[in-house]
C-alpha cells in the first residue's frame, strides 16, 4: 500500500499475488470486511501505478473468494480498481491446478447429498493471473545485445502451451518446508510471466513478497528485484529460498541481497503472532 523506497517510474514488472479477501485456510478473518479489502487494492494499484515504468506489466494472480456461503467477486473488482488507477486491462489467464487438488472446499458433495436442482456448486481448480499495462511500450528501448540475451526458448513456449489462455501447473502443497503460514503461489508462475514480459537486467517488484518465490526465479533468469513483505517472521525464510544462506547452491553468484526494514511509519513490519491476533479478533466482531 505505501512502496516509499522504490522510486517513480522505476520497476520493469510487477508480479504479485496480494491475499484473498478472508480465504479459508490461509487468511481466515484477516479483514474486517470486503470494504477494507478493496480499499487495500486500491492503494496498491495506485502505488504500483507510479513505481511502474512508461509501457509495462502487472500480473495479479486473484481469484473469487467464497466466505461463509458468499461468493465475493475479488477478479472483477481488481480488474475495475486497475482501470480506474489508469492501467489498461491487457489480458486474462487461468491457471489450472491438478486435478483432485486437495486444498479445495468439497462444495460438489452438496449436490451427492441432495440430488435435486439448486443444490449444486461446483469445485474450483482455478485461479486467475490478469495482466495490467502502464501506458505503450516502447520497443525500440531495447538495445539488440539486450533482446537477444532475453530471447525466449520456442519449443518451451510451444511445448508448454504458454499461448494459450489456460496455463495448467502444479500448486505448492500446503505443509512445504518454506511455504508454512504463506499461500505461495508455484515457481512456474512467476517464471512464465518473467520470461515472457521483462528483459535481462531489469528490475522486478513483487509487493506482497510471501515466501520469497518471485525474488528467487528472478535472480535465475538474471534478473533484478525488490520484494516488500509485512511479516517479519518470513525474513529467513526469504533469504534461504532466494539462495542468500550460505547452505544454498545459489550463494555464491556474486550478486547481493539488501534487507530494508522500515522503523517508522504506518506499515511497518508485524509478526505471524500479531496477524494470526488480528485474524481471531475480526472473527469474533
Amino acid at each position: 500500500m505505501e512502496m516509499s523506497e522504490i522510486n517513480d517510474s522505476s520497476i520493469h514488472l510487477i508480479v504479485t499475488s496480494p491475499p484473498y479477501f478472508n480465504a479459508p485456510f490461509d487468511y481466515d478473518g484477516l479483514f474486517k470486511n470486503y470494504e477494507q479489502y478493496l480499499g487495500v487494492l486500491k492503494r496498491f494499484a495506485k502505488e504500483s501505478f507510479r513505481v511502474l515504468c512508461e509501457g509495462r506489466i502487472v500480473a495479479l494472480n486473484i481469484d473469487d473468494m467464497l466466505v461463509n456461503g458468499t461468493k465475493y467477486p475479488l477478479v472483477a473488482d481488481a480488474i475495475k480498481i486497475f482501470q480506474d488507477t489508469g492501467f489498461r486491462y491487457r489480458d486474462r489467464i487461468i491457471w489450472k491446478k491438478p486435478d483432485g487438488y486437495l486444498r479445495i472446499s468439497k462444495r460438489s458433495g452438496v449436490l451427492l447429498q441432495n440430488p435435486f436442482p439448486m443444490y449444486y456448486y461446483p469445485d474450483n481448480l482455478l485461479e486467475s493471473i490478469v495482466i495490467f499495462q502502464k501506458g505503450k511500450f516502447d520497443y525500440r528501448s531495447i538495445s539488440k545485445e539486450v533482446r537477444e540475451l532475453s530471447k525466449i526458448d520456442l519449443k518451451e513456449f510451444q511445448n508448454n502451451n504458454w499461448h494459450k489462455t489456460l496455463w495448467e501447473m502444479t500448486n505448492v502443497l500446503p505443509g512445504s518446508e518454506l511455504e508454512r503460514n504463506v499461500a505461495a503461489f508455484p515457481e512456474q508462475l512467476p517464471y512464465r510471466i518473467i520470461k515472457l514480459y521483462s528483459y535481462v537486467g531489469e528490475i522486478i517488484l513483487d509487493p506482497f513478497l510471501g515466501s520469497g518465490t518471485t525474488m528467487k526465479v528472478a535472480r535465475l533468469l538474471k534478473r533484478n528485484s525488490i520484494g516488500i513483505e509485512i511479516i517479519k517472521d518470513l525474513e529467513k525464510v526469504i533469504k534461504k529460498k532466494v539462495g542468500f544462506d550460505k547452505s544454498s547452491d545459489m550463494f555464491n553468484y556474486g550478486d547481493q541481497f539488501e534487507i530494508i526494514e522500515r522503523k517508522t511509519g504506518k506499515y511497518k513490519f508485524v509478526t505471524l503472532e500479531y496477524i494470526e491476533m488480528k485474524k481471531s479478533n475480526n472473527r469474533l466482531k
